[in-house]
Formats: C-alpha cells, sequence, structure tokens
C-alpha cells in the first residue's frame, strides 16, 4: 500500500475536456477525504474511495470534508486554483494522505495528498494546510 502525491492523471485529462470548474461563485464543489497508510493513492486514482479512509470521528464523516475555493489565478505565466484551510475538531484520528476530488463530477479524483508520514489529533483538531497560492507554492498550479 502506497500514498504518492500526485495530481490524477484522469484530472488532467478532464480539465483539457472542461469538466472542471473552478470558480469561486458558482463553481463545483470539492471535498476532502483523509486515509490511513494502508491506502493506495496514485495518480492512477480516478475516484474518491471508502477504502482505508479514516474512520469517522468528531467532526469528520465518512467523505471527509467540504473544501472553500478561494478563488484562482495567474501570476508570470502560472495560473493557480487555491482552498481554505480545511480543520476536522472534536476528532482522534490517524491520517497518512488524503484525496481531493470533484463532487460535482462523480466525485472524480482531482489530488493526491502525502502527509509523508501519519499525523495524528487525539480528541483535538486535525488540520489540512493548503500552502501559499504562489506560482512555485499552490496546491494545484499549470505552468507551460
Amino acid at each position: 500500500m502506497a500514498i504518492t502525491q500526485a495530481i490524477a492523471n484522469s484530472f488532467k485529462k478532464q480539465l483539457l475536456e472542461g469538466d472542471h470548474d473552478f470558480k469561486q461563485s458558482g463553481g463545483d464543489k470539492f471535498k476532502l477525504a483523509l486515509y490511513t497508510a494502508g491506502a493506495t493513492l496514485t495518480s492512477a486514482t480516478t475516484s474518491y474511495t471508502t477504502s482505508n479512509e479514516v474512520s469517522p470521528s468528531g467532526q469528520y464523516s465518512a467523505g471527509g470534508g467540504a473544501l472553500v475555493n478561494a478563488g484562482t489565478s495567474i501570476t508570470a505565466g502560472v495560473a493557480r486554483a487555491d482552498f481554505d484551510n480545511l480543520s476536522f475538531t472534536g476528532v482522534t484520528l490517524t491520517a497518512r494522505g488524503a484525496l481531493i476530488y470533484n463532487t460535482s463530477l462523480t466525485n472524480a479524483a482531482v489530488a493526491v495528498l502525502d502527509f509523508g508520514s501519519d499525523k495524528t489529533a487525539t480528541s483535538g483538531t486535525f488540520t489540512i494546510q493548503f500552502p501559499a497560492p504562489t506560482s512555485t507554492a499552490a496546491i494545484l498550479r499549470i505552468s507551460g
């Protein structure tokens, strides 16, 4: 089992076909689900799966949490999409990675996040902190 950070290959194709809408207002709805080290998530992942998703606890429920789209931008020829940080409170869980997926497009996979090691919260808050939306650090970026 392995979690490998990647943009989903299927997402790349769907993006070119116009299937994903990242408009801040009126765009598609995206979620983030957390997974244990037993999950297999890679660039070949095509959709949300319940296999090895962390168990519901506190504010975390099956399927994860809704992401707030912080908008898109472009600087120095790099287009970016950004999400607000996401927190789950009152949770006891251990996660090794996450999957961002589009609920407006039949739970299509967007990106796999590898935390590098198990991250744990015990009766506390588990926060996904997204990188700054810059041309070199944004979670989703397209350059030529």
